[in-house]
């Protein structure tokens, strides 16, 4: 039975991928190459011709993620019909399970349906998104935070109105999701909880939800400021005040607002 970790910061480097419609005919033949463009895992054959998307299903990914090593089957591949830009494809990622059955790799999302995508970048171990090559990739599920946070419309690959690279947004974004508030990894939140996200770059507005009340402003290095905190019973102001010694003197709703300088990203919660 396959074991899930708790949360993927990094569900897996692609260490390599057979296709077996695609292979070399001689060992001599050079060896075709992955990348992922967007969230669009190509395959570069040795006679110039690249597959991807359709032609990828039944694909097999060998991946390793907190010292499992799995082989992935690409049992589907759909465009993400929430993104306006098109960029967005979503894969039914299935593994092996008990009885010679599959099951899929992700969990469920808040829709039910358990899928991902491959994101290029490399995530460091304080849980933030380095950029790569496009041949360095990892494997998100769209019930993770890193999943949510590029349907969200935070991928890390496009720029900005203004012309910044979304990058630092979309981790920005994820530290949200996650209630990362000190920026080091660790969440202080449950799964399901109610959220409000938006910016001031025209990615998410607010939702006019009168029981959801300003929690947090966020950067690539978690809470800049904190107005209240979202699980109190995880962990409250005064906690996150000794857990997190940087916030000292910006905690509070009479310190924490949607003015504060740096931020990125901002959301509501109950």
């Amino acid at each position: 039975m396959f074991t899930e970790p708790e949360t993927w910061v990094a569900i897996a480097f692609v260490i390599l991928i057979l296709v077996t419609s695609i292979q070399s005919r001689a060992r001599c033949e050079p060896r075709p190459s992955v990348e992922v463009i967007g969230t669009s895992l190509r395959v570069h054959l040795p006679d110039g011709s690249i597959r991807e998307r359709d032609t990828l299903v039944e694909a097999k990914l060998v991946a390793t993620a907190f010292g499992q090593t799995v082989r992935v089957r690409i049992a589907a591949i759909e465009q993400d019909t929430r993104d306006p830009h098109g960029e967005v494809y979503l894969y039914d990622f299935r593994v092996a399970a008990s009885d010679d059955k599959e099951e899929p790799l992700c969990k469920p999302d808040p829709d039910g349906r358990r899928l991902g995508f491959p994101l290029a970048g490399r995530t460091n171990t304080a849980g933030v998104l380095e950029p790569a090559d496009a041949a360095t990739f990892e494997l998100v599920c769209t019930s993770g935070a890193q999943g949510k946070c590029v349907r969200f419309g935070y991928a890390p690959w496009r720029m900005s109105k203004d012309g910044r690279s979304m990058l630092d947004s979309y981790n920005s974004c994820v530290r949200m999701v996650r209630g990362d508030y000190c920026g080091d990894g660790r969440p202080f939140t449950r799964d399901g909880m109610l959220i409000d996200v938006y910016d001031h770059i025209g990615v998410q507005q607010p939702e006019k939800n009168q029981l959801l009340s300003f929690e947090a402003a966020w950067g690539p290095d978690g809470a800049i400021c904190v107005a209240h905190t979202r699980v109190p019973e995880i962990i409250s102001l005064d906690g996150l005040a000794k857990a997190c010694p940087r916030l000292v003197g910006h905690l509070g709703p009479n310190v924490c607002s949607e003015n504060v300088a740096g931020a990125l990203v901002f959301n509501r919660s109950r």
